[in-house]
């Protein structure tokens, strides 16, 4: 076993209840100060920080950053099922994972082999990312586009459960306010928000000084245009290797609900634990369903506790995920950890052209 393998099977021994309080602070307030999280938890400042630090390295968890998903003025995203040649997933996945255009992408078993999200600022664009992406990968059969007309709920709102409601309740109040007037939250991005976008999906809890060193712009400034990116057009969050988290499976479901109950429909489901996310698409089905689950028999056991909650939801099709070879940009092993980032660009920024995307 070398090293790092080393630090990782120590750290995932010993993530106790401080380790996982952390990570449900981060969870609600991703670039909480230090001192609030010690005052909250009880523990000294420098102890919660070093708590962090040992989870970060061992790629165990991390904050990142991406583009609001849920406003389509922003940036517009398809889910694709993409069917390949017998042996050629792993390779699909691996060229695929070295696009910033491209944040999560699973390997799956059932009807698809792997569920792909191509990032872009419109339709015309993602339908020319989608065609340069295959045309220059090998080993694609087919592939099935689902454009997203909506994401009611993602993954930065999952929440590790560990807080009780007096703590969450702290981090929440020390929240920065959401929600700018429409014309700030739509204005056009420039090249200090593309740069801010790309170093906070790298770490999300890059000082604010650091950012000013690496962008160039004064502290004022950025943290100004921080505050602005972070109430109308960027989300935080806080993750944490599923493997450690108590769920270790992941299933995605393919559903269909009359349309006058689809808002109805994705609202209730953004309360179910389970679901980590939930998209509304334009397809032969009009709901994506993204969830976590604890083991294999819960992938029939939850579909079946859906249909009891939800009786006009009927699922079309499932997936077991096998493997999560990408995840909001950030590159995974084969024990959900994080290896490597692909920093997420600015999705209003150059088109795409066949050199590269």
């Amino acid at each position: 076993m070398g090293v790092q393998d080393r630090a990782v099977a120590e750290a995932a021994a010993e993530l106790d209840e401080l380790d996982r309080g952390v990570v449900h602070a981060l969870q609600i307030h991703p670039r909480a100060p230090w001192t609030l999280v010690g005052e909250v938890l009880g523990v000294n400042p420098v102890t919660a920080a070093r708590r962090w630090h040992r989870l970060e390295e061992a790629g165990l968890a991390w904050v990142t950053a991406y583009p609001r998903v849920s406003n389509t003025r922003i940036v517009v995203t398809g889910v694709i099922e993409v069917d390949t040649e017998p042996g050629s997933a792993e390779d699909v996945a691996g060229a695929f994972a070295a696009d910033p255009a491209v944040p999560n992408i699973k390997l799956t078993a059932g009807g698809r082999d792997l569920v792909v999200n191509v990032q872009a600022r419109g339709l015309d664009e993602l339908a020319r990312r989608t065609t340069l992406l295959f045309q220059r990968t090998p080993g694609i059969r087919a592939t099935r586009t689902h454009v997203s007309t909506g994401i009611p709920t993602e993954g930065s709102r999952w929440r590790l459960r560990s807080l009780d409601e007096a703590q969450s309740a702290r981090f929440e109040a020390a929240l920065p306010p959401a929600g700018l007037p429409a014309p700030a939250a739509e204005a056009g991005w420039d090249e200090l928000d593309a740069g801010l976008l790309e170093l906070l999906s790298t770490d999300g809890r890059m000082a604010l000084r650091e950012l000013a060193t690496r962008t160039g712009a004064s502290l004022t400034t950025v943290r100004r245009r921080l505050q602005s990116l972070l109430a109308s057009r960027l989300v935080l969050r806080c993750d944490l290797a599923r493997p450690l988290s108590g769920w270790p499976l992941s299933a995605v479901y393919f559903a269909s609900v009359p349309g006058q109950y689809v808002e109805e429909t994705s609202r209730a489901l953004a309360g179910v634990r389970e679901v980590r996310s939930c998209a509304i698409t334009a397809g032969p089905h009009n709901l994506v369903i993204d969830v976590w689950l604890r083991e294999l028999h819960d992938v029939h056991a939850f579909e079946a506790h859906l249909s009891r909650k939800l009786p006009r939801l009927t699922v079309a099709d499932r997936s077991v995920v096998l493997r999560t070879v990408k995840h909001m940009g950030r590159l995974l092993d084969h024990d959900g950890r994080c290896v490597g980032v692909v920093p997420l660009r600015n999705p209003q920024g150059p088109r795409p052209t066949s050199a590269g995307l």
